[in-house]
């Protein structure tokens, strides 16, 4: 038989795994963003690459099969980063002096544009995640207090609330697990921009190796 406190703890923990978020999500990020880290959508070229302007040609690179297979290869985090670097060298070694420029800056701005832009769908994701769990939050806290109500009643039906209690207590573990995970989906677009740098720092090495 559920009391009615339990019931009560129910509500109460769907409410704390839900105010937690604004508590510690970046300030002016807007209600649906969940993180601590600062929310930034696009990246900047200039923010990974120091050396002078790109020239035109590099916008073209995916237009060159070669540099963006290997975009796809470096860019994925399945790949241990040392064997990317070291990819980006054998591919530096192995170009032709008079086209080793043209093609590391072209795979200089196929890496940027591709995990700027991976990055970005995880943001907007990460956003609708949360939007979704702000909306979960809400039924939970109608049904938790439609429980309670129930057990107020003196011909409240035992299998009922008991039906309903149960029903409630899985839906509010699910949330919590699904806030829980959260933290760790925030450091993904951190992951990824920590990746670019060091995968950009390395091109600009091995430029400067000529």
């Amino acid at each position: 038989m559920w009391c009615p406190s339990l019931v009560r703890f129910i509500l109460a923990a769907a409410e704390a795994a839900l105010v937690a978020w604004p508590a510690l999500a970046a300030q002016g990020a807007g209600p649906d963003w969940p993180c601590i880290q600062r929310k930034v959508p696009e990246l900047s070229l200039g923010q990974f690459w120091t050396g002078a302007n790109l020239p035109q040609t590099a916008a073209d690179w995916s237009k060159d099969a070669g540099i963006s297979a290997l975009v796809t290869e470096l860019s994925a985090r399945r790949l241990p980063l040392p064997e990317a670097q070291q990819k980006i060298r054998e591919y530096a070694e192995s170009l032709p002096e008079d086209e080793r420029e043209r093609r590391l800056t072209m795979l200089v701005q196929g890496l940027f544009d591709q995990m700027n832009r991976e990055r970005s769908d995880v943001i907007a994701g990460i956003a609708r995640y949360a939007k979704r769990q702000r909306d979960i939050a809400e039924v939970l806290r109608q049904e938790a207090s439609a429980v309670d109500a129930l057990r107020a009643k003196a011909d409240a039906d035992p299998n009922e609330i008991a039906l309903r209690s149960d029903r409630l207590a899985f839906q509010t573990r699910v949330f919590q697990e699904r806030a829980r995970s959260l933290s760790f989906v925030c450091e993904v677009p951190t992951l990824i921009e920590r990746r670019l740098y060091a995968l950009v720092k390395t091109i600009a090495e091995a430029l400067k190796a000529r």
